[in-house]
């Protein structure tokens, strides 16, 4: 099977590759796409508040789903249809919850073994954000280095995407 992979490290340019990939189902990682690792609350309410006005405009987009593998939840979700949260997720193990989400889809993570695995897993483009490696805990640094290594054997040989500026890859 092969799944669509691209790096991205620019917040703007995920929702512009949202947008392109013309997906019916978003899944974003929480930590750190939509909130920092032990940020706050808050921080948790007002990233998912961000990230769903961000991308409320892009046309035929039915369903957005925030996922996590930690028992972190949000205060409440933005009154907006199809968008739903999931906490202790498991990723890449457990898909159930996922699978009855409108096709096709994105998810967007930071993790290759994670994020990357389940959308592999669906058949799903995978947006792999790192917005640096600031505050990452450590175990979470190390797969993330064990990722980058299994990168090419999950996604293929990385190739420069025309026109982009940022080391990313495109597999179709």
């Amino acid at each position: 099977m092969r799944v669509a992979y691209q790096f991205v490290s620019d917040e703007c340019e995920v929702v512009r590759r949202i947008a392109q990939l013309s997906v019916r189902t978003v899944i974003f990682d929480v930590e750190p796409v939509i909130a920092a690792w032990n940020s706050s609350q808050q921080t948790l309410d007002r990233g998912i508040a961000r990230a769903v006005g961000q991308i409320s405009a892009i046309p035929g987009l039915t369903a957005v789903c925030f996922a996590t593998n930690s028992a972190r939840r949000p205060s409440a979700l933005p009154a907006t249809a199809g968008v739903t949260f999931v906490a202790s997720a498991r990723k890449p193990l457990r898909t159930g919850p996922f699978l009855g989400l409108p096709r096709p889809g994105v998810v967007i993570g930071d993790q290759v073994l994670t994020d990357g695995l389940l959308a592999r897993r669906l058949g799903y483009s995978f947006l792999h954000y790192r917005p640096g490696i600031a505050g990452m805990p450590a175990g979470t640094l190390l797969l993330y280095g064990l990722g980058a290594l299994l990168r090419p054997a999950l996604f293929g040989p990385a190739r420069q995407q025309p026109g982009v500026s940022t080391p990313g890859a495109v597999r179709r």
